[in-house]
């Protein structure tokens, strides 16, 4: 997999997750995406792992909290999606980013990396976007 930073859309399988989702702007594209990382009882693989990181970005920002870093065309295609429904969507995606922090191989990556506290002040971020207004 290909990473140019530790952003989450900054690698092949995020930004080819972005792509997809653009050509298909719906909660669906999503819901897989965050269902193989916060369902899988064994080792999440890297690329999956990119993926669901990616689709959890998208739910802030569908909620109304996206990244500084979002990819161009990616909020005016989440425009349409409406926030109000995405509560089960937002369960999913905080489920899916604690399963990419404590058992996935993009994590076992980042550990050996020098920018891995950037890598997980990102994630504790792309968590607390992800947290219900009341919490």
């Amino acid at each position: 997999m290909g990473t140019w930073d530790y952003y989450n859309f900054d690698n092949d399988s995020a930004a080819d997750f972005a792509e997809e989702f653009l050509e298909n702007p719906n909660e669906a594209v999503l819901y897989e995406a965050l269902a193989t990382a916060a369902e899988e009882e064994g080792h999440l693989e890297a690329g999956a792992a990119s993926e669901a990181l990616a689709a959890a970005e998208i739910v802030a920002a569908i909620l109304g909290r996206p990244a500084s870093d979002i990819p161009p065309g990616l909020l005016p295609a989440v425009a349409h999606l409406d926030a109000g429904d995405s509560e089960d969507l937002r369960e999913l995606a905080e489920a899916a980013v604690m399963v990419v922090l404590e058992k996935s191989e993009l994590q076992e990556e980042w550990a050996g990396r020098s920018d891995y506290a950037n890598w997980q002040s990102l994630q504790q971020n792309l968590l607390a976007r992800l947290k219900e207004d009341d919490e």
